[in-house]
C-alpha cells in the first residue's frame, strides 16, 4: 500500500485538488485539505471565500468540478450515499420545522436517514436527552429558544450517529450565552461519540477556543492552516486570531462572491431574525 493510499483511509476527510466553478466565477481553486479522525476543525474566511462551496462537495450536495474529496475513505462523488450515512450536517439556515414537536423534528430525521424502525424510538429519545431537551420534546419547536432551535437540530443530525459532524455557522444570531451553551453541547458530544467536526464560523474566538487546527480560506484557495496558537504566534506575542484573519485575506472583501451568496445572506439575515 501505497504512502498516499493509507493517508486517504486514515483521514476523516481528505480533498485533493478541489475546484469548483459557477459560470466564469472560479469559487474554490484547486484546494487541499485534511482532517484526522477525532479532530475539530475550523475553515474560515470572509464572505464568498469558498468555504460553503467546499462544505457542499464535502456533503455530497455538489459534486466536484475537478479534484476529489473522500470521508473516511469513501469517495463522496462516486458513493454519495455511503458519505451520507456517516455523516451529520446542520446547515447555517434553519432546518427545524416551527410546525413539528421537538420530537416530531427528530423522528422526521429518523426515517430520512433509515434508522431501523426497531431502534428508532430510542435513538430519537436518546439524541433528544443528548441536548437537554427532553422536557421540551413535546413542545412545538416554533415556542423553542434561538439556542434550543440550534441544539434540536444537533439532536437532529446527531440521529445517525455520524462520524463527521459538519456545522456552518451554528451559533449564527445567538446571543454570547447562548453561544456558549451550544458549544458546551459540541464539546461534550465530540467527546462521548469519538466525533470528527469540521465547523465555519465568523467569530475567531469560537475558533481559537474549540479548534485543534484552523485554514483560512480567501478567495478559492487555502492560504494558511495550522493551530491557532501556532498561528497567532506567527505574527507577535499579542496577535489574535482576528489579526490573523485580517493579515491572510488582506483585510478586504471579495468582489466576487461565492454563486448564491446574496440569496444565502437574505436567508442567513432572516435565521437570525428567528433566532434573535
Amino acid at each position: 500500500m501505497t504512502e498516499t493510499v493509507e493517508r486517504v483511509l486514515t483521514q476523516a476527510v481528505d480533498c485533493a485538488d478541489l475546484s469548483y466553478r459557477f459560470s466564469t466565477h472560479l469559487a474554490v481553486d484547486h484546494v487541499n485539505l485534511s482532517i484526522s479522525p477525532g479532530e475539530m476543525y475550523g475553515l474560515l474566511g470572509p464572505n464568498g471565500a469558498g468555504k460553503t462551496t467546499t462544505i457542499r462537495m464535502i456533503t455530497t450536495l455538489l459534486t466536484p468540478g475537478t479534484g476529489s474529496v473522500r470521508v473516511y475513505g469513501i469517495d463522496a462523488a462516486a458513493h454519495p450515499m455511503l458519505v451520507r450515512r456517516v455523516i451529520g450536517y446542520v446547515p447555517q439556515l434553519l432546518s427545524a420545522d416551527a410546525n413539528l414537536t421537538g420530537v416530531e423534528n427528530v423522528e422526521l430525521f429518523a426515517r430520512l436517514f433509515d434508522v431501523p424502525r426497531r431502534e428508532r424510538k430510542q435513538r430519537v429519545a436518546d439524541a433528544l436527552d443528548a441536548m437537554g431537551l427532553s422536557e421540551a420534546a413535546s413542545r412545538l419547536a416554533g415556542t423553542y429558544s434561538g439556542g434550543m432551535i440550534r441544539r434540536l437540530e444537533l439532536a437532529q443530525s446527531l440521529i445517525s450517529a455520524p462520524r463527521l459532524l459538519v456545522l456552518d455557522e451554528p451559533t449564527v444570531g445567538l446571543d454570547p450565552i447562548a453561544r456558549g451553551v451550544v458549544w458546551e453541547y459540541i464539546a461534550k458530544l465530540r467527546v462521548e461519540h469519538q466525533m470528527t467536526v469540521l465547523m465555519t464560523t465568523h467569530y475567531m474566538d469560537e475558533a481559537d477556543a474549540y479548534c485543534d487546527r484552523v485554514s483560512l480560506m480567501h478567495r478559492g484557495k487555502i492560504r494558511v492552516t495550522g493551530a491557532p496558537a501556532d498561528l497567532r504566534a506567527g505574527l507577535g506575542d499579542h496577535a489574535t486570531l482576528d489579526d490573523v484573519f485580517r493579515h491572510y485575506t488582506g483585510d478586504t472583501l471579495d468582489k466576487t462572491p461565492e454563486e448564491g451568496d446574496m440569496r444565502d445572506a437574505r436567508r442567513a439575515r432572516r435565521t437570525a431574525r428567528r433566532l434573535g
